[in-house]
């Protein structure tokens, strides 16, 4: 592995003062909580005014329950005060960090990466929220992928209490280490995996669940069932089915297929999955998947 030096500007506290976040969705803005909660000055740049100002009101609404909870003792104010949302990249400019959070598609995440690495000063570091696309194949889109690594971060991300960080083959030391910290700094544990497809927690987790949907689909036993005997009888907090749900039929379905193709037949995604999301059962986000989440 390559492990070129870092310019020895890379920032000596344990967060970096200036973030930045490309994409405010659901992850996209759980990751700008985590920064804005633990003191950074947090820059979310989205692709339209109003999806924006969504945006902006899932950041608050985070901190505001963040602060509720005595997760943090900040102010509300003060944390607002810290946080920018805007629909241009050129803003990215003078930011030390930046946490790409766009959907898991190929050519969007090639597309953004590239235009956040035009405005960062050589000195700034580059992050995806990948969950199963390659590192080292994104890194070679790039103009410095010494200063490039997967930030996986897990949803809900105020609630979860784990980091993939996913180094590439140039990924430096320097930004390994420096990484680790950062995660520290958030409050949340580091798991740290050389790239690979699915890297440790989606090939895992993906393949829990997949098997899981053979069963309902085989008629073994009952959706919530099988959720049951994950949680009580291994301690999983929730169960793969119900993850499932969370995290979207589509987006399991997407990296089923990505891992397929590198992995071979064993993560093939079962017919009832592909039948799911032909239907537009998607989970949580559609009110119904493996369960009904209406009302």
């Amino acid at each position: 592995m390559s492990n070129p030096t870092l310019p020895a500007s890379l920032p000596s506290t344990d967060l970096p003062g200036f973030v930045g976040v490309l994409g405010g969705g659901r992850m996209g803005a759980g990751i700008a909580h985590a920064f804005l909660i633990n003191g950074a000055n947090v820059l979310v740049v989205e692709r339209d005014e109003t999806s924006a100002e969504a945006a902006r009101e899932r950041v608050e609404s985070a901190a505001a329950k963040s602060i509720e909870r005595g997760a943090t003792d900040g102010n509300l104010d003060e944390m607002a005060s810290r946080l920018s949302v805007t629909v241009d990249y050129d803003d990215f400019r003078d930011r030390q960090l930046v946490v790409e959070a766009v959907p898991e598609d190929w050519d969007l995440k090639v597309t953004s990466l590239r235009g956040i690495e035009a405005r960062l000063s050589d000195d700034a570091y580059l992050a995806s929220n990948t969950s199963s696309l390659s590192v080292n194949g994104l890194a070679r889109e790039l103009k410095r992928p010494q200063n490039f690594l997967g930030l996986h971060f897990f949803n809900p991300v105020p609630a979860s209490t784990l980091i993939e960080v996913v180094l590439g083959e140039q990924t430096s030391q320097d930004l390994a280490a420096a990484a680790k910290r950062w995660v520290e700094a958030l409050g949340k544990t580091a798991v740290v995996v050389n790239d690979a497809p699915g890297f440790a927690s989606s090939r895992l987790g993906v393949a829990i669940a997949l098997e899981a949907m053979r069963m309902v689909e085989e008629g073994v036993a009952s959706a919530e069932d099988i959720d049951n005997a994950m949680v009580l009888g291994y301690k999983h907090p929730t169960g793969p089915l119900r993850t499932t749900d969370i995290v979207g039929l589509d987006v399991r379905l997407g990296i089923a297929e990505y891992l397929q193709s590198t992995l071979g037949e064993r993560f093939a995604p079962p017919q009832i999955l592909k039948d799911k999301v032909a239907r537009g059962e998607l989970g949580r986000k559609t009110g119904k998947g493996f369960f009904d989440w209406a009302g």
